[in-house]
């Protein structure tokens, strides 16, 4: 039985999620205490409960601890099987959070898998669906990971009622990931407002756009309207599209002005770019465990953050592979496994 210890590092979700999918990879029970013990609502909320709970029917998982609040989880898991999955997180709880763990165990399922969430597919502290798709799944390709993703309608807080599906193609070994530098020829982004008015996403396209093309950078922002949903909501992803990218995005809110919405994702895009790495700060985090999975592999981040070395502590734990930093936390760093 491994023991992990959830108020480690940023002490957050990071630490059941990653905890529950490697367990379910190598078939190793894990004993998780103090899950969440340093937030203002300690313990399992709806999120965490259905990422767990998505993990383990997955992999057929004995568990004792799961529901809301708890701050203690066994988990001992059993075969990974295929088939289809469905989970409803019941608020606007972020799929792409619940996907960080469901993801990881899946690949290696004895048979294909889909899965269908609904809740939140853009919702603040978590990637966005348009991350998820744009960035997350072109990156894990290049180490063998076959994804297939469908945006059926988009939930934004408080209402929730996102619904996402995935199919997976299980592999036996991912493939080994390098990369470092980034190379890229144009940005790409995707502005979206759903039961607004069409304009609230032109507006925050050319708000970025504007800023982009002031730095010297050429940009195509897809808008995307739609009357689908159970709650108003916008947003905007914007993307380098080269054979790695990183990202800026940001999420509007009551009373913000789409102009602002567009100038923040740029500006975070431009950040990024200026750290001159192959990925951001996000996939710097979300990409620990499969580096481990896969063995032998190296790529820069545009920032170390506390989630990552958080990742990597708990990886260690199951995993006997080694990772090397090179790099302070808050700045670009190389981390490697071996």
């Amino acid at each position: 039985m491994i023991e992990v210890d959830g108020s480690y590092g940023e002490g957050g979700g990071a630490v059941l999620r990653i905890a529950t999918a490697l367990s379910a990879v190598t078939s190793k029970p894990v004993h998780i205490t103090n899950i969440r013990s340093g937030r203002p609502k300690p313990g399992l909320m709806p999120q965490h409960l259905n990422a767990v709970k998505a993990v383990a029917d997955l992999s057929r998982a004995s568990i004792s601890g799961l529901e809301l609040g708890s701050t203690e989880l066994f988990f001992s898991p059993n075969q990974l099987i295929g088939g289809d999955f469905k989970i409803d997180i019941g608020t606007a709880g972020s799929i792409t959070l619940i996907l960080q763990a469901f993801m990881v165990p899946a690949v290696f399922a004895d048979s294909p898998v889909k899965i269908t969430i609904i809740g939140g597919t853009d919702v603040r502290w978590s990637p966005s669906i348009d991350y998820l798709i744009n960035v997350t799944l072109p990156v894990l390709k290049l180490m063998g990971y076959d994804a297939k993703p469908k945006l059926v309608q988009r939930g934004h807080y408080p209402r929730g009622g996102g619904i996402f599906e995935l199919e997976i193609d299980p592999v036996k070994k991912l493939r080994p990931l390098n990369l470092c530098e980034l190379n890229f020829n144009s940005i790409n982004g995707i502005s979206h407002a759903v039961k607004l008015p069409e304009h609230v996403a032109v507006r925050q396209a050319n708000s970025a756009e504007e800023i982009l093309s002031k730095a010297g950078y050429k940009s195509k922002i897809e808008i995307y309207h739609s009357q689908r949903a159970m709650g108003p909501g916008s947003g905007i992803l914007l993307w380098t599209n080269g054979i790695t990218s990183v990202s800026g995005s940001s999420i509007g809110e009551p009373g913000k002005k789409a102009e602002i919405i567009g100038y923040e994702a740029a500006n975070d895009i431009l950040y990024n770019i200026s750290r001159k790495s192959a990925v951001d700060r996000y996939m710097g985090d979300q990409i620990i465990p499969y580096l481990a999975l896969a063995g032998d592999s190296t790529i820069k981040t545009s920032e170390l953050t506390q989630h990552a070395v958080t990742n990597i502590h708990v990886t260690e734990k199951f995993i006997d592979k080694k990772f090397h930093i090179k790099g302070s936390m808050g700045e670009s760093a190389i981390i490697s496994v071996n």
